[in-house]
C-alpha cells in the first residue's frame, strides 16, 4: 500500500498537534506535521529579543490533569520548566489587591521550548503551508490514513472541503477572540512588585506579567495583553498600537521613564471565546479530527489533553485489533 495512504497528517505544531503525534508515534501509526510557521510551538511562543526570549503568547500554564502534571515533571527535570507563583495582584477601580490562586509555571528559556521538547524526536515539517484538506481523506492531493487540524477553528475552516460537512460545522461552531502582546523592554525596573497583573475593566490592558519575574533573569521586560476590543481595533496594523500600550503600562504602573523597545504581536485568533462541541476532541467518519483548547477551558492542558485523547482515538481506528 502507498505509505502515505497510512500516514496521519497533523496539521499545527503546537503543544495539540505535538501530544496528537506523541501518542500516534507510540502507538507505530505513521505521522507527519506539518506547521506553517518557522518554528514549532504555536501560541506557546516565543521571540528573542538581544538573544533573550520573552513569551509573547500563552503567559504561564497551570497543572490540575495527573497526566499533564506528569509532561510537566518531565519539563522540570530538564531544567524547562519552573513553578512560578501562586499569586497575581488585579487592577481594578477598586485598586490593587492581590489574587491568590493555583500555581502558575513558567519557562526559563520561553513556552515554545516545551513544545520543542516534545516534538524533539516527532516528524515535523515546518515553514509548510497545508492548503487544503479534502475527502478521502487527502492533505493538498495526497491521500492519508486520517488529518488531525490542532489549529485555530477559523484557520481550520479555510483548509476544509465543505463536503467535509461535520468537521466543517464543528469549526464553524467555534468562536475565538484577538489580542495583541507587546513586549516592552525598559532601561530598568523601576515597577511595584509583582509577578503578574490581572487589569481589570480597562479599555486596552487585560493581563501584564513582569517577564524577567517570569524568566528568573531579572530583566527589566514586561509583557502587556491587550482587550479583544481594542486588538480587533488594530488587527490590520498592530505596530501602530505599540505606543499606546506602552502608555497604558507605563500609566497603569506609575513607570516615568519610556520603553527602550516596543514590539507589537497580532493574535487574530487567540483565545477561544466559548467551548467548542462536547469532549475533548472531534473525529468523524470522514477521517477528520480536531483538537485545541477549544474544547475546553482555554488552557495550555486543555490543548495538551485534547491532542493526547485525539491522538489515542486515531491509533485505535487505525491499528489492528
Amino acid at each position: 500500500m502507498d505509505a502515505d495512504r497510512t500516514r496521519v497528517v497533523v496539521v499545527g505544531a503546537g503543544i495539540a498537534g505535538v501530544a496528537c503525534a506523541a501518542e500516534l508515534v507510540r502507538a507505530g501509526v505513521p505521522v507527519q506535521i506539518r506547521e506553517r510557521a518557522r518554528v514549532a510551538g504555536g501560541r506557546m511562543a516565543s521571540k528573542r529579543f538581544d538573544g533573550r526570549p520573552a513569551d509573547i503568547g500563552a503567559a504561564y500554564f497551570t497543572v490540575s490533569d495527573p497526566d499533564f502534571a506528569e509532561v510537566v515533571r518531565g519539563w522540570a527535570t530538564a531544567g524547562l520548566a519552573r513553578e512560578w507563583t501562586d499569586t497575581f495582584v488585579a487592577y481594578s477601580a477598586q485598586g490593587r489587591r492581590e489574587v491568590p490562586g493555583p500555581v502558575r509555571w513558567a519557562a526559563p528559556r520561553g513556552l515554545r521550548s516545551l513544545v520543542e521538547h516534545l516534538a524533539a524526536d516527532l516528524p515535523v515539517t515546518v515553514d509548510r503551508l497545508v492548503l487544503g484538506v479534502d475527502p478521502g481523506p487527502a492533505v493538498d492531493g495526497s491521500p492519508c490514513a486520517a488529518v488531525a487540524l490542532a489549529v485555530p477553528g477559523p484557520q481550520a475552516a479555510l483548509l476544509l472541503d465543505p463536503a467535509l460537512a461535520a468537521a466543517t460545522a464543528a469549526v464553524q461552531a467555534q468562536r475565538w477572540s484577538p489580542t495583541l502582546s507587546a513586549v516592552l523592554r525598559f532601561p530598568a525596573r523601576s515597577w511595584p512588585d509583582f509577578r503578574g497583573a490581572f487589569v481589570n475593566d480597562h479599555p486596552l490592558l487585560r493581563l501584564v506579567c513582569d517577564d524577567g519575574d517570569r524568566r528568573g533573569d531579572g530583566a527589566p521586560v514586561l509583557v502587556a495583553h491587550t482587550t479583544p476590543t481594542f486588538a480587533a481595533g488594530h488587527l490590520a496594523q498592530p505596530t501602530g498600537a505599540g505606543r499606546a500600550i506602552e502608555q497604558a503600562v507605563r500609566d497603569l504602573l506609575g513607570l516615568p521613564e519610556p520603553a527602550a523597545l516596543v514590539h507589537v504581536h497580532r493574535w487574530t485568533y487567540a483565545t477561544p471565546a466559548a467551548p467548542g462541541e462536547a469532549g475533548t476532541y472531534h473525529l468523524d467518519a470522514d477521517g477528520i479530527g480536531l483538537a485545541g483548547d477549544a474544547f475546553g477551558k482555554p488552557r495550555v492542558q486543555t490543548a495538551w489533553r485534547s491532542g493526547r485523547d485525539l491522538g489515542r482515538a486515531l491509533a485505535t481506528r487505525l491499528t489492528p485489533s
